[in-house]
């Protein structure tokens, strides 16, 4: 479940599997979806899920003492993960993290190639070598992708080291190390279990008519709202870009959620977030 946030950040730091068994199957983009590669979509929530990890918790998940006291670790983790790398060692802000790779084995290696990184290279190469076992949509994406990934990946990197209180930035994507940090500590220690939904509920949607949307769909998204929904608002955020990854398709953005019932489920875009709200 998506309420599991410990597993969303074990995908996001350990070891991807690189099959499919299908070519409908893309259990090779982890928990990626090729629009969120090539429009850099869904990094704001990656990224905190990170934070949160290395800020709250040891490597089995138990949950540590004072996170602002690893504020400087949680950093390094982020920049190690975005690591790519780069001849031009002089270059500012810097992009090639692999000094790190001794305290980040899993987010960096020795050459500096990031975890991220790895992961894009090793799904252009998982593609080319299967085109039997990608759909040609796949095949073409990541075609496209491929070309001027180094260089636009390093501009992104360089963003967001950007200083929170800096007076120019350089390009559109407001994205920052300092915003994320900021946030993962608001956030807090990520939940280790899935989120149950109440029985209440459960014999709720059983005579709830969905409009077709498929019920496992509602489900999901009904306990990420009970999950993380605060008491001073009504409103939760919805990271829709993860949720297609998590599904492993687009078809949560692109079909579903214009389908389901305002009365059931109520979106709005403001400020350039997607929030919902729940009626039950």
């Amino acid at each position: 479940m998506m309420t599991n946030e410990w597993a969303e950040f074990k995908a996001y730091t350990e070891q991807p599997i690189y099959t499919a068994a299908r070519k409908t199957d893309t259990t090779y983009l982890g928990r990626f979806t090729f629009d969120m590669i090539s429009e850099f979509t869904g990094f704001g929530h990656i990224l905190t899920i990170i934070a949160r990890g290395y800020l709250f918790h040891d490597k089995d998940s138990v949950v540590l003492d004072d996170p602002y006291e690893r504020i400087e670790i949680t950093r390094n983790a982020l920049c190690a993960w975005c690591s790519i790398p780069d001849k031009k060692k002089s270059s500012e802000p810097p992009v090639d993290f692999r000094e790190l790779s001794a305290d980040y084995p899993e987010l960096v290696d020795q050459d500096g190639k990031g975890w991220y990184y790895r992961l894009i290279k090793n799904v252009i190469r998982f593609v080319k070598a299967n085109p039997d076992k990608v759909s040609k949509s796949a095949y073409k994406k990541c075609a496209d992708f491929s070309t001027g990934f180094t260089a636009q990946w390093k501009k992104k990197v360089r963003q967001l080291q950007v200083p929170i209180f800096a007076l120019n930035t350089k390009g559109a994507w407001t994205l920052r190390f300092d915003d994320i940090i900021a946030d993962a500590l608001e956030a807090g220690a990520l939940r280790t279990e899935d989120y149950p939904l109440p029985d209440t509920v459960i014999r709720q949607l059983e005579t709830t008519d969905t409009n077709g949307v498929p019920k496992e769909i509602i489900v999901e998204l009904i306990c990420y709202y009970l999950a993380n929904k605060q008491d001073d608002t009504e409103w939760v955020v919805l990271p829709v870009a993860n949720f297609d990854a998590y599904f492993g398709n687009n078809n949560l953005s692109k079909k579903w959620l214009a389908k389901i019932p305002k009365s059931l489920i109520l979106r709005e875009n403001k400020h350039g977030v997607c929030r919902y709200k729940v009626f039950l």
